[in-house]
């Protein structure tokens, strides 16, 4: 427990800081609340209400201003007719910093056209090392996870990234770097042509969806993806194999998540 109210200035800071950093350690990605309170001010007299639960998400929206870069970006992508053709205008696009500092481009694993493309977060350090998305130990995971219920990278499944480069240090991507891929990400959707998305963790999730709300209330139920050229993919979000290894009491969520899908995918 903290007793902030005894401790110095400084003290006080530090003991703030390194207790956020365990929650951000423990897989926390969102708020208790919509708004950080004024606790200082006044009361607003009214708030905005919440999101009616259950409904679903439509495209991603561009930002009113695009990041360095988000142009040429969005041309490249909408320019690439073949996965082919995308990833050689994804390699070949130097707006990103990223590609300095990470020691391979990491496109995608498993059967182009599959019924169910994963996309993840960003490559980690085994990631970056090898070029493939998915192959340490939350990779291992993830492959075990969709082994539970028939599906495999070698025959069904499609894996790609938010991110093509490893940020430094595994840091979570910003929100400027999340926005200069997304049009490639969307491309890549829309070419790979798959039944059924699975988001895996919150960045994914709230990329892909445009949505406010952490992986903890996304999760365990369908959202819809609707691409820049109207094409509508079904979506759902479910925690990165990285939280699970940290949080294994997490993966009853997990797997009623791949219930979900296992469902879906007979019914379809």
């Amino acid at each position: 427990m903290l007793y902030i109210g005894t401790m110095d200035a400084a003290t006080e800071r530090d003991a703030l800081i390194a207790a956020l950093s365990w929650q951000v350690a423990m897989g926390a990605d969102e708020a208790m609340l919509d708004e950080p309170v004024a606790r200082t001010a006044a009361p607003p007299a009214e708030r905005t209400p919440a999101t009616t639960p259950g409904t679903t998400r439509a495209a991603p929206v561009p930002l009113r201003k695009p990041p360095p870069g988000g142009e040429l970006a969005a041309g490249l992508a909408a320019g690439a007719s073949t996965l082919e053709e995308l990833r050689a205008a994804m390699q070949a696009f130097e707006g990103s910093p990223l590609r300095e500092t990470a020691t391979n481009f990491v496109f995608a694993d498993g059967v182009p056209g599959a019924p169910v493309m994963v996309i993840g977060e960003a490559p980690g350090a085994e990631e970056d090392r090898q070029g493939k998305p998915f192959v340490g130990t939350s990779g291992q995971l993830l492959d075990r996870m969709f082994a539970s219920i028939g599906l495999s990278r070698a025959e069904n499944v499609y894996i790609t990234n938010i991110l093509p480069f490893r940020p430094p240090g595994n840091r979570t991507p910003t929100d400027a770097e999340i926005a200069l891929f997304l049009p490639f990400v969307l491309r890549h959707v829309r070419l790979a042509a798959p039944r059924f998305l699975v988001l895996a963790g919150g960045v994914s999730a709230k990329a892909m969806l445009q949505a406010r709300e952490g992986i903890t209330r996304l999760r365990g139920r369908w959202h819809q993806v609707t691409n820049q050229d109207g094409t509508v993919f079904k979506a759902i979000p479910t925690w990165h194999p990285a939280y699970l290894l940290r949080n294994p009491m997490a993966k009853r969520d997990a797997w009623a998540d791949l219930l979900l899908l296992q469902r879906n995918m007979k019914d379809d």
